[in-house]
């Protein structure tokens, strides 16, 4: 069953959104070089305290931080350390959840550190338009993968454009959010079109396409979180949560004028 929830409860999720948001702002403000994943960690968990919510990663399946902080081949889940410097043309994707009134709220960001390469901005640009691609395909009555459709059509395209065969990540995708972090359903970054579950008004999703500039395939570091690219490609996450609305899709976890 996918949770269908109340315009109030949308209103509560924006709210939860919001937190995420502000969170993510001030992180980035913050990521330059000479500052390390634990300083946006601290930072990121005392924004999301101060508004009266709770990170929603912390102790998480026993994750120990309340952002992931994942570093040039780092795709997913990289663990803030104290150790980890950040350097001048590192790119790095800060994924943030926070718990608001019990509701919650995702969101992932691939911020440029200092002077970047022109093919890593590329690929994060490529992975921000696949999610706004993603984002633009969410219609009450429309089908799960129109969405997956939508995020791999339009990362095929910017490669074309880019001169480069951008790798996608067919592990990790998206998911339904709502009273918990990960929800049905799982919602793939690629696929054909008119499959799956109908999406139905009152249904929230988190979309999020992750992209490298080589190959899809992955490896999981030895601390059980850590996933990496296995050619030592660069990697770019981006994500919002989404709710399906009559008027179509509500991005909750960005300002309304994004």
């Amino acid at each position: 069953m996918i949770e269908i929830k109340t315009p109030g409860e949308l209103q509560a999720m924006r709210a939860a959104g919001l937190v995420v948001w502000r969170t993510l702002t001030a992180v980035r403000e913050i990521a330059k070089p000479g500052v390390t994943t634990a300083d946006l960690d601290e930072l990121a968990e005392q924004t999301i305290r101060d508004a009266g919510a709770v990170p929603s990663f912390k102790g998480y399946h026993g994750f120990p931080a309340s952002i992931c902080a994942s570093v040039n081949e780092q795709i997913v889940h990289g663990i803030p350390s104290k150790t980890q410097v950040l350097n001048d043309g590192d790119i790095i994707s800060v994924d943030c959840g926070a718990i608001l009134d019990g509701w919650h709220g995702d969101s992932a960001v691939t911020l440029a550190i200092g002077e970047v390469s022109k093919a890593d901005l590329a690929l994060s640009a490529a992975t921000e338009a696949a999610m706004w691609a993603g984002i633009a395909a969410v219609s009450s009555g429309g089908r799960l993968t129109d969405i997956s459709h939508a995020v791999q059509t339009a990362a095929e395209k910017a490669g074309r454009e880019d001169g480069i065969e951008y790798g996608m990540i067919v592990e990790y995708g998206g998911h339904g959010i709502g009273r918990q972090m990960h929800m049905d359903p799982f919602l793939p970054n690629l696929g054909k079109p008119g499959k799956g579950p109908r999406l139905k008004t009152g249904m929230a999703l988190a979309i999020e396409p992750m992209l490298t500039g080589g190959g899809g395939e992955t490896v999981e570091l030895e601390d059980g979180w850590t996933v990496v690219t296995a050619d030592g490609s660069r990697a770019s996450h981006w994500e919002h949560t989404v709710a399906i609305t009559d008027d179509g899709p509500w991005v909750l976890t960005a300002p309304e004028d994004a």
